[in-house]
């Protein structure tokens, strides 16, 4: 067995070391020997009593294995009384990290061995007045005795701590990695022919039948601050925590400095039922209630995994429009006009007319009036009048603006077409 160095538990060491000096400690080893089974019943029972977990745990593996673990430990200790040197306490290790596997909770597990310790301070006293006799008790001997049971549990409190925090945050590991994983596969497409893939999502219940996937991608107001790893974590966290309570089912995760989430929930029950409820609108809904200072974009829903690329790139897309006075931008809800123009990018900003940089200009330097007034004017059905009406002005002055966009550009507002053609122009210098 490895040794631990003594300065790892230099308290414990001194205890023992103070125990052996005594001559009644051979006789206490034996009572214990004696009194084994009894002890570790009296173990298994007080935790069982003491600690709710315990009992309200579904695992059917706990109590026979806090049985076991309560018999490894007074082995131990006979083992450490009997004179042997402080070993490396793997079985505590092993316990912990199987409990943090278990998901079992770590408080529990440290309570049972403070349970442990009243249990077995109880009988090394008992065992050293049994040993001493009831009127030569030796009052230094049941002093080291209580000590030892002490610094035994704060070793193997210190121990289990260490070795269920570290499992713990090697299976997190794991799991972001399986999580980053099949985000990747979802987002990217797969082939059907691969068989670890098709296991992968089978596993992880996305080839089910009937059910339907939507993406939404967030972001800071602030692009830099997803820069930031820890912000970026904390903003994804955050998002998870709201979407907790919306009862859909979702993959969330870091890529590209955005939060990307795949949502996933039963379109229908058969192919004969009625399909469900929108998912994007679901998630829409439940999506508008993250802070102010996060822009979101939702693809619409797709009807299959292999389809999941797709809603992809229409939740960059509805990302792309979000601002701050619309946050939540679902692509279902995009104007077709919008769509075309973003779609566009700069392809198409790169063959705009000649005359529109003369347009832009003479509308910046009117305060956008330019714009306003072609929007208006299509809203009323090219009725001058309406138009007047609704900014408030007189229809010479509506006119007037129509005759300098002539002016500029050549093309009569007053004409379907051309007035079309203005629209898009102009639309595009918004985007």
């Amino acid at each position: 067995m490895e040794i631990i160095p003594e300065y790892q538990f230099p308290a414990l060491s001194r205890i023992l070391n103070r125990l052996r000096d005594s001559p009644l400690l051979a006789f206490v080893v034996e009572e214990l020997k004696q009194n084994a089974e009894n002890i570790n019943a009296q173990l298994g029972e007080t935790v069982v009593a003491e600690i709710p977990a315990f009992t309200a745990t579904h695992n059917p593996d706990v109590l026979p294995e806090l049985a076991r673990h309560g018999a490894q430990h007074t082995d131990e200790i006979l083992r450490l009384l009997g004179g042997a040197s402080i070993g490396n306490f793997e079985f505590v290790r092993e316990h912990a990290e199987h409990r943090a596997e278990q998901r079992f909770p770590l408080e529990a597990t440290l309570h049972a061995y403070r349970c442990g310790h009243k249990v077995i301070s109880g009988h090394l006293r008992s065992a050293v007045l049994k040993a001493a006799g009831k009127h030569n008790s030796d009052q230094q001997l049941i002093a080291n005795v209580t000590d030892f049971s002490i610094e035994y549990t704060d070793a193997i409190s210190t121990i289990a701590t260490s070795a269920y925090v570290e499992q713990t945050r090697l299976l997190a590991d794991v799991v972001g990695d399986q999580r980053a994983e099949l985000l990747n596969i979802l987002l990217e497409g797969y082939d059907e022919a691969d068989g670890r893939v098709a296991r992968l999502l089978r596993n992880a219940g996305y080839l089910s039948r009937w059910q339907s996937y939507c993406v939404a991608l967030a972001q800071s107001v602030d692009p830099a601050e997803m820069a930031n790893l820890p912000r970026a974590r904390r903003m994804a966290d955050s998002i998870n925590r709201t979407l907790q309570s919306s009862g859909i089912r979702y993959l969330i995760d870091l890529r590209d400095n955005k939060v990307i989430i795949i949502f996933s929930a039963k379109r229908r029950a058969s192919g004969w039922t009625v399909p469900h409820t929108v998912l994007a609108k679901q998630v829409g809904t439940a999506l508008s209630t993250v802070g102010n200072a996060v822009l979101i974009g939702v693809s619409n829903d797709v009807p299959s995994t292999a389809q999941v690329p797709r809603a992809y790139k229409e939740a960059q897309l509805a990302f792309e429009l979000a601002n701050v006075t619309q946050r939540v931008v679902e692509f279902a809800r995009i104007p077709t006009f919008t769509l075309l123009q973003s779609l566009a990018g700069e392809e198409f900003r790169r063959v705009l007319p000649a005359w529109s940089q003369a347009f832009y200009q003479l509308d910046d330097k009117l305060n956008g009036m330019l714009t306003v007034t072609l929007h208006s004017y299509a809203n009323a059905n090219m009725n001058v009048l309406k138009t007047a009406q609704s900014l408030s002005l007189h229809p010479n002055t509506i006119y007037a603006r129509l005759q300098k966009i002539t002016d500029i550009t050549g093309l009569d507002a007053r004409v379907y077409h051309e007035l079309t053609e203005l629209l898009i122009v102009a639309a595009n210098r918004r985007i």
